[in-house]
């Protein structure tokens, strides 16, 4: 009967969610509203200079990402980022509570802990034993490489205008980027961005053969944005009367602001996972893990990486007395144009202290392979009305190396069924990133 019954709990668990609507939508497409400033136009629209009169309305383009394309590259990287990040969130270790081998036909222990949170162990759970869960994880974005996501500035620079319209209108060559003068003007923004996301995942792995466990991992993700971008015209010199959003040549308006808010809720990106374990012995297990993440979750409104990531991991652990050691040495792919692939490492130990409760502890890293696909627009050069430099972000261009520090407690109730508490603490600040990533579950293997 408790066989029946966790099964139906399991197949609720699973299927349950799926029926769960999205809300809201579009999420991706609100950060990109942060940067529109006139209602159905492009982003950095000069809608002031638009309507006003025919002198200064050829100027309404000039720092659209059509004109000038570091500012889209600018814009592109925020929402790249951003969307790319909430799809490669960790998922749980595929294995828990007691492990088994059978000699001849008789369940022989393989493991003493109820196992890490995020760390792999070698052992696998026995044919025909299932290990069941769900777990919440709750966090709030705090920066993107190391810039606090309140503060984060932007430099949007002019359209370098050349021709031989151009030339006759200015006397002289409008090639030198600075001719004519207001090609110095800038639009200044600062953008203010909160992120929360919640991941509720249910898991099931199942063991098909005694050296062999297969799974699958159905995450509910829901997310919310709000967001405030605070725009200011830097006129060169002091004044203008050709680039403001609003007013007139005369009374222009050299500063606007723009909020947004949303949220969506849905399927995250489902993965499926197999453990195999190649070598055993009293002491010391090793085995490989593949797993695939289908992009089932939408990267629209910010629920998935949309696009499919396969990782492939090789686990060595070991036994000694209630310390069980573990490392995690292997390789994750992303599909994508614009997502780096990564090298893992994980390290750590849980720990058993008395019958009831067992520490788990683990230092999770992703390190980037090769140059970011995530580019930021270089440094921009002036030549007139004399040669200077300037930065358009204050976000470094770097690596986006994910460094973790996992700790957490399980705790084995009369029942069977095991509580789950982690913490995860970034140790550096590569990427989109939190300050904290909690999680609560529950456990239970059969």
């Amino acid at each position: 009967m408790r066989r029946f019954s966790w099964s139906l709990v399991s197949l609720a668990l699973v299927v349950l969610p799926t029926l769960l609507p999205a809300q809201g939508g579009g999420l991706r497409d609100k950060i990109s509203q942060l940067f529109i400033f006139t209602n159905g136009k492009d982003p950095l629209f000069l809608g002031g200079t638009a309507g006003s009169d025919s002198a200064t309305a050829i100027h309404a383009d000039h720092f659209v990402p059509a004109a000038n394309a570091d500012n889209g590259s600018l814009i592109s990287f925020i929402s790249s980022a951003i969307s790319q990040n909430v799809g490669n969130l960790p998922v749980s270790a595929t294995s828990g509570g007691s492990t088994f081998r059978f000699e001849a036909g008789v369940p022989v222990p393989t493991s003493g802990s109820p196992g890490a949170v995020f760390g792999e162990r070698a052992p696998t759970l026995g044919r025909g034993r299932v290990f069941v869960g769900a777990n919440i994880n709750r966090l709030h974005f705090e920066t993107l490489r190391g810039v606090n996501l309140h503060d984060i500035e932007m430099t949007f620079t002019h359209e370098n205008v050349t021709g031989p319209a151009c030339d006759s209108i200015v006397g002289q060559s409008c090639t030198p980027y600075g001719v004519p003068t207001h090609e110095n003007d800038v639009i200044d923004l600062r953008l203010q961005l909160d992120i929360d996301m919640t991941v509720t995942s249910f898991f099931v792995t199942f063991g098909l053969l005694d050296r062999v466990d297969i799974g699958v991992v159905l995450p509910i993700v829901s997310t919310s944005l709000r967001g405030t971008s605070d725009a200011q015209i830097v006129p060169f010199g002091g004044t203008t009367a050709q680039h403001f959003f609003g007013g007139t040549a005369a009374n222009p308006e050299l500063s606007t602001s723009r909020f947004v808010e949303g949220s969506a809720t849905g399927v995250g990106d489902i993965a499926t996972r197999v453990k195999i374990n190649v070598m055993r012995s009293e002491r010391t297990n090793f085995a490989v893990l593949g797993d695939i993440r289908f992009p089932t979750g939408s990267a629209d409104d910010l629920l998935g990486a949309g696009h499919i990531a396969a990782r492939g991991l090789g686990i060595l652990s070991a036994r000694f007395g209630a310390f069980s050691p573990h490392a995690n040495v292997g390789y994750l792919f992303r599909g994508g144009s614009s997502q780096n692939s990564a090298v893992l490492a994980t390290v750590g130990f849980d720990h058993v202290m008395a019958p009831w409760a067992a520490i788990a502890v683990d230092l999770v890293s992703e390190l980037q392979v090769g140059e970011s696909k995530l580019r930021l627009p270089g440094t921009v050069t002036y030549d007139l009305p004399f040669r200077r430099t300037l930065q358009p972000t204050n976000i470094p261009s770097e690596r986006d190396d994910v460094i973790n520090g996992s700790f957490g407690f399980k705790f084995v109730t009369h029942s069977g069924l095991t509580l789950v508490a982690n913490t995860l603490w970034p140790l550096n600040r590569g990427g989109l990133r939190p300050n904290l990533l909690w999680t609560a579950g529950l456990e239970y293997n059969f």
